[in-house]
């Protein structure tokens, strides 16, 4: 542990723990062993100040080692640089100082060891623990193989580790297939072409475009416009981190696009009407407008050198944002007045390889996988027909690959081996992707999911990822403060959490501290926790199918349903260490469970009896117990512990019932009728819920317990499926649907 008190620092877009001995960029695992993790650390101990050559020495290398310690020193500092992208000409991080040693320049920020906020040590776990008798059917229940794509998932920053573990134990217990949520009938099942299989969203960020993967596949830069002010401009991220790293803060910033060897990012920016192209390095730094020569070198890095010259003064500007650099490094294409110009960069030359005849317009350059051919889009504006074609990087004739009788809508992209050609065309009315073999170009098929409108396709070089933009009719959470005075006004805190119908169940934890929710953002439906207004969320879960999230009294635990094979299963999870508990390891459907007040019992509904009915049994597990016998569903039990309230089935507009904790009379709630079975809570003093009224109108109402009365509290626009509140009701949160928004997607295993 360093002076700080601390093992974990963070620097750019790096973090690094000492402990562990582990370097992550934009959260994705590093490997960097040895001495220059070593050197690492002893810079990191002593920034802004000198290390000597002669105290690494000391350090690394023990009196009684002989070797070449020059030469090692060198080998090893080469090995750091190269891991963070450094450079000794120019650096960012590791500033060396002839003949003496060396210095870390960079700004270090020394993370706290726990979380903040958290308990230094887990609650006791015991009311949580399983049954030992009942393990091995656990177990038996859910015998499958690890997830894959679980296992490569690299460990996002911020998340506790213990938390981190608890999914791993979850992955392992429940790698279930993806499933439909069969008791609420709030799923549709869409056909996704066989390319798209393994898609999921990139990240969590709304309104992205144009999707550029780095060399090694392993991070993608993007661009924002029209958002927030200072939000627009070139972003990273890491595939697989839900986090990003700003690169450049202008709303007229497009269309980046990385140097072979990852260090830089060229991208457009418009500015009156002309375009310009601009670097910047693909971990932060200054960004520099395209007017100095970048030269190459043998190890396939670059160098910017003063120069005064600018392709502008030369009267070739760019028309269009498109730009891509060709695999060796060489040069960046650009669409330019009248045809497709390279731009070298080890030289002063500017090179025009097509050239439009009057009345067209050739655009969208795209350099083929081996260099040698760049593909373009010709525009013709007489009869508005579209034409792709590829032409040598050195000029010449070109080649036609086919018409399209839509409009191409965005640049097309060589596949990664570089036999056929993905593109976006309307020809269907919206923005589709579309394939099409070199060998046999009429017959381009879809390969984006019908009804999706999709464009800006881009391939890994490496050939197992693809990326691309479709427009995201998503759910959103929405809360609203029920003790504002006059009219209640809602307001957004999660955005995008689900692009089907289900979910995001949002659920106080009772404390009032935290928000539980359910979202597909990572590609299957799992539960999430953040912050009550949103914050810093992480992903508890990762199996597929889970859904409806509901607190323990402690706020310690959640207990929610998971949908498998084998029927659907009711799992409790201790936030703070220890496995996911299966409680239902039975091949019956169940479902909506929730806890009791004194944490001894688990209610939840089942089909076990042949219809829905609601059933309790032990937080730990054990044998179910029968509570309704007139049809139920979704139990939740009142503050004070003597009622059992559910709704009296899953349909629309189902009726409140309630039965005493202790077994007795069945009863209805004449005055409660929620929109759906998960639309109303109890809170301190009665229920609240939200149901359609007053000429179809979303009304959130109030139904006091004591005075057997309703009253109106706020209208929505729309009525929800789920609604959650805090324990003392005076915030709700429910889903509504969000506005359409652009969303980067992936898609693992391409081919």
């Amino acid at each position: 542990m360093t002076g700080n008190g601390s093992d974990r620092a963070r620097f750019g877009p790096f973090e690094v723990d000492l402990h562990t001995h582990e370097l992550w960029k934009f959260g994705t695992r590093m490997r960097l062993v040895g001495q220059p993790f070593e050197i690492l650390a002893f810079l990191l101990s002593r920034p802004g100040e000198l290390v000597t050559r002669e105290e690494l020495r000391t350090r690394l290398w023990p009196a009684d080692t002989f070797v070449d310690f020059n030469h090692g020193l060198n080998a090893a500092m080469n090995k750091l640089r190269e891991a963070l992208s450094d450079s000794a000409e120019s650096p960012r991080y590791i500033e060396t100082l002839p003949r003496r040693g060396y210095r870390f320049i960079a700004k270090v920020e020394w993370l706290e060891a726990k979380p903040a906020g958290l308990p230094t040590a887990p609650p006791d776990p015991a009311p949580f623990l399983p049954d030992p008798s009942r393990q091995a059917q656990v177990d038996v229940a859910f015998d499958a193989p690890p997830n894959p794509a679980f296992e490569e998932t690299p460990i996002r920053r911020g998340v506790p580790l213990y938390l981190m573990g608890a999914g791993v134990l979850f992955t392992l217990l429940l790698t279930a297939a993806l499933i439909s949520r069969s008791v609420s009938g709030y799923r549709t099942d869409r056909a996704t072409p066989p390319m798209l299989e393994c898609t999921r969203p990139l990240m969590s960020i709304p309104n992205t475009n144009a999707p550029a993967f780095s060399p090694d596949g392993n991070s993608v830069a993007f661009y924002r416009q029209h958002s927030a002010a200072g939000e627009g401009g070139i972003y990273v991220t890491a595939v697989g981190s839900n986090q990003s790293v700003q690169l450049t803060s202008n709303d007229d910033d497009c269309c980046p696009v990385w140097s072979p060897d990852g260090r830089w990012i060229a991208f457009s920016r418009v500015h009156n009407h002309e375009y310009s192209i601009h670097l910047v390095p693909a971990d932060g730094g200054g960004e520099r407008k395209l007017r100095a020569k970048i030269l190459s070198t043998q190890s396939g890095s670059f160098k910017l050198i003063s120069s005064e010259r600018t392709f502008n003064t030369e009267g070739v500007i760019p028309r269009r944002g498109e730009i891509d650099w060709s695999p060796d490094g060489k040069s960046i294409a650009f669409p330019g007045p009248d045809g497709i110009y390279l731009l070298a960069l080890d030289s002063p030359d500017i090179h025009r390889i097509t050239e439009a005849p009057p009345l067209s317009e050739d655009w969208g350059p795209n350099f083929s996988p081996d260099g040698r051919q760049v593909l373009f889009v010709r525009n013709r504006q007489v009869d508005l027909s579209n034409e792709i074609r590829s032409v040598s990087a050195t000029g010449g004739d070109w080649t036609h690959i086919f018409s399209e009788p839509g409009r191409i809508v965005c640049p097309p992209r060589w596949s990664f081996d570089g036999k056929s050609v993905i593109f976006s065309s309307n020809r269907t009315g919206h923005p589709a992707l579309w394939r099409a073999a070199l060998g046999a170009p009429d017959s381009a098929v879809q390969v984006s999911e019908a009804g999706s409108p999709a464009w800006d396709p881009a391939v890994s070089r490496r050939g197992y990822r693809f990326a691309y933009e479709h427009l995201l009719r998503s759910l959103s959470i929405w809360q609203m403060n029920l003790a504002d005075a006059g009219v209640k006004h809602p307001y957004l805190v999660v955005s995008s959490t689900s692009d089907t119908d289900q979910g995001p169940a949002p659920q106080f934890s009772p404390d009032g501290q935290k928000l539980a929710y359910m979202s597909d953002r990572s590609g299957t439906m799992e539960i999430w926790i953040s912050n009550r207004d949103g914050s810093s969320p992480f992903q508890l879960t990762a199996v597929g199918g889970t859904g409806t999230p509901r607190w323990s009294p402690d706020s310690q635990a959640l207990v929610f349903d998971v949908n498998t094979p084998h029927g659907s299963k009711i799992v409790s999870m201790n936030l703070h260490g220890g496995a996911p508990q299966v409680l239902t390891p039975d091949a019956f459907d169940n479902v909506c469970p929730s806890w009791s007040r004194n944490v001894k019992w688990i209610y939840f509904a089942s089909l076990r009896s042949g219809d829905w009915q609601v059933w309790k049994m032990p937080s730990y597990g054990g044998t179910p117990v029968q509570v309704t016998q007139h049809g139920g569903h979704a139990a939740l039990e009142s503050l004070d512990g003597k009622f059992v309230y559910y709704a009296k089935n899953a349909d629309a507009e189902p009726e409140i019932w309630r039965v005493p904790v202790s077994g007795g009379e069945e009863k209805p709630l004449p005055l409660v009728r929620p929109g759906t079975w998960a639309s109303w809570q109890m809170v301190e003093g009665g229920i609240l819920f939200v149901g359609p009224s007053l000429g179809h109108q979303a009304v959130l109402s109030l139904y006091d317990l004591a005075k057997d009365r309703t009253s109106t509290l706020a209208v929505l626009e729309r009525t929800p499926f789920w609604l959650g509140a805090t324990r003392d009701g005076k915030t709700v949160a429910f889903d509504q649907p969000g506005r359409e928004q652009d969303q980067a997607m992936l898609v693992e295993n391409f081919k």
